[in-house]
């Protein structure tokens, strides 16, 4: 199974590690497309503080940001699973699974990210800031440069197992599964039950749980219509609509009563 998750925007601070080793991060095969975006962010942000936050879209209260990305080549990593923060980050809180469901997130999870392209949550990264809704001045809008790269390198890593695509819109633009690995990837919403409307703080929790909860127990799902099942094993209220044809994902719905 290959889980691709989205980074957060909020993340933790770099520490005191030893700086990135590009060489080191998973998926090798993106390696000269990050480094493209790495050189490209490093020198903006060192050269012109006011013209990379635009870039950037950060606000003044932000504007630490623009340094900390001027750093990045000799800013202290550490792993992906500990920089990114936030919601969805929070619910599945890798730290404190046991040891045998921290082996499976760390073949399975895979975060994706406009400065990276995609990595695994054992990767030592430095704490950044670089959405894939970025425009770089040189390279441009960061989902283009990033497909061709990741259309080569992607239907590898997703192996002959399930694809689950947790992904938010963005994202998911850098990367959309074809054809086969298409057939055995499933995307997921999660909706309040009495309205059937999407809330981005549950929408995100709940995600962080679904994972949490197949890691914690050890279920290796091998297509779309057995996660359906594994969901609903673990307690899960989940509307499955296998697609019309070959070749497209499975949309699954995940009907949440509360929102917290």
């Amino acid at each position: 199974m290959l889980v691709l998750l989205p980074p957060s925007e909020g993340k933790a601070s770099s520490g005191r590690g030893a700086p990135l080793k590009p060489e080191s991060l998973s998926l090798p095969g993106l390696a000269p497309a990050r480094e493209a975006v790495l050189a490209e962010l490093v020198e903006l942000c060192a050269a012109d503080e006011e013209k990379a936050r635009e870039v950037l879209g950060l606000s003044e209260g932000l504007r630490g940001e623009v340094a900390k990305n001027a750093g990045l080549r000799t800013a202290g990593a550490r792993p992906a699973g500990e920089i990114y923060t936030g919601v969805l980050y929070d619910a599945l809180d890798l730290a404190s699974l046991d040891a045998a469901a921290k082996k499976r997130a760390a073949r399975s999870l895979l975060v994706f990210s406009g400065l990276w392209g995609a990595v695994r949550v054992t990767d030592r990264i430095p704490s950044y800031r670089c959405s894939m809704g970025v425009k770089l001045p040189g390279l441009g809008a960061l989902a283009g440069h990033w497909r061709a790269p990741m259309a080569e390198v992607l239907p590898e890593a997703a192996g002959r197992g399930l694809v689950l695509d947790l992904r938010s819109a963005a994202y998911a633009a850098a990367w959309k599964p074809r054809g086969e690995v298409a057939g055995r990837t499933a995307t997921v919403r999660v909706l309040h039950a009495p309205t059937r409307k999407v809330v981005s703080h549950f929408n995100k929790a709940t995600k962080g749980r679904i994972v949490r909860s197949l890691l914690s127990a050890g279920t290796a799902p091998k297509d779309p219509a057995e996660l359906v099942a594994a969901l609903r094993d673990l307690g899960y209220e989940v509307e499955a609509e296998a697609p019309g044809r070959a070749g497209r994902p499975w949309a699954l719905d995940v009907l949440v009563e509360e929102v917290h």
